[in-house]
């Protein structure tokens, strides 16, 4: 599995060989070069209803499609997020964000958290965190159409709003000066090195959820001078960079008028910078 398939469950091994249809789909994923083919079977069996939707299933990952595109859901902070084909999958990597957002917006206030989850993708992030928090005023925006109806699914059951267009553009004003938590999960992966991402990141999600410019942080540039007009007083910034980014990162934030700092995670190997409007 490719990094990104690190978000679905782990599975247990199992104590006795895998039944004789289970243990002919390993053999078809691990022909087809699946490195984790015991868990993936697992999961495809326990998904199909019928020996003929399987057969289908199987072969569309053996042909390399993401897992989580094939099974029509990946999870995340211990939830199932559905992502349609195309859509960027959620990074199991990405919790930590989740968890650096809990511990700024989770304390006790009068008001619900108005978050934003901005490059929304599959609104994993936002469905996260209206999950987590009390009680969340949630909005998501995305400039894919096939990102923002999977976001819609993913967030209707907290009442999220979600926008289709560039960034902030389609947000309404009224949002302006409002927002606590703004989880920005920008591309930022070079231009010249997506080419080096798994094909099953390149071949089958957007490339506009992977492209960052030719340093990756030409999206996070645009998000960070706008960000400072959205936030409410105290409001934080979190986005997702490499630790190499990361010094960069910070002048960029630092410049646009937010009061940065680093949180990193070896476990999940993230990196995350918060970024805060001062009070």
């Amino acid at each position: 599995m490719s990094e990104h398939l690190s978000s679905l469950p782990e599975t247990p091994a199992a104590a006795d060989r895998p039944a004789p249809a289970e243990q002919a789909v390993v053999d078809r994923l691990r022909a087809a070069g699946c490195v984790f083919a015991e868990d993936e079977a697992r999961l495809l069996v326990g998904a199909a209803t019928s020996p003929e939707e399987l057969a289908g299933m199987v072969e569309r990952r053996a042909s390399g499609l993401p897992l989580e595109h094939v099974l029509g859901w990946a999870e995340f902070c211990g939830r199932r997020v559905a992502v349609d084909p195309g859509v960027f999958v959620p990074r199991r990597r990405t919790e930590f964000l989740v968890r650096e957002a809990v511990a700024i917006g989770g304390r006790p206030a009068d008001r619900p958290v108005v978050v934003l989850d901005l490059c929304c993708g599959s609104g994993a992030v936002g469905a996260a965190l209206a999950d987590t928090l009390e009680s969340v005023e949630l909005h998501a925006a995305d400039l894919d159409p096939a990102a923002v109806r999977c976001a819609r699914r993913n967030t209707e059951g907290a009442g999220g709003r979600v926008y289709q267009g560039d960034l902030f553009a389609p947000l309404p004003s009224g949002l302006r000066g409002r927002i606590d938590l703004l989880a920005a999960n920008v591309p930022y992966v070079p231009s010249g090195s997506v080419g080096f991402l798994p094909p099953e990141a390149r071949e089958h999600e957007a490339l506009m959820a992977l492209d960052g410019g030719p340093d990756g942080l030409d999206v996070l540039r645009r998000v960070t001078a706008q960000a400072a007009r959205w936030l409410a007083p105290g409001g934080a910034l979190l986005f997702e960079v490499s630790e190499q980014q990361a010094a960069t990162a910070v002048a960029v934030v630092a410049a646009d008028g937010l009061e940065p700092r680093v949180a990193t995670c070896d476990e999940l190997y993230a990196t995350v910078v918060i970024g805060t409007r001062p009070s």
